[in-house]
């Protein structure tokens, strides 16, 4: 029987996860959501289970609200950086969920590069 399409989303984020918990050496985790109309991204230390910075096209002082393109993905990937070298973080796991690692998960990923986070 062929899976749905969620189900196969759960797998691959499932499969993601699970191989971040065993390659993850005390690094915070910097975990992507994508919805149909924004892209919001948290800075997360599982260690203590808090989040650390966190940004998204829902905050209206980015001016990104309700937008979810190419240009907002770069834009929260920007202010992921900024907002983590305030934190303290200077490197990262990246965790794109059960998303592909393309077109908006991939230039937020390289927008936070250019600013500095090691991912």
């Amino acid at each position: 029987m062929a899976n749905s399409k969620r189900a196969l989303f759960q797998k691959r984020r499932m499969r993601v996860r699970n191989k971040l918990r065993k390659v993850n050496a005390g690094r915070v985790r910097l975990s992507v959501h994508r919805s149909n109309k924004n892209i919001s991204v948290q800075l997360i230390d599982d260690v203590q289970g808090k989040t650390l910075a966190a940004a998204s096209t829902l905050e209206k002082d980015l001016g990104m609200v309700g937008k979810n393109n190419l240009e907002a993905a770069a834009k929260i990937g920007a202010a992921i950086a900024e907002r983590a070298k305030a934190a303290g973080v200077t490197e990262a796991y990246f965790d794109r969920g059960g998303f592909l690692f393309h077109g908006r998960v991939k230039a937020l990923a390289d927008a936070a590069r250019e600013g500095g986070l090691k991912i």
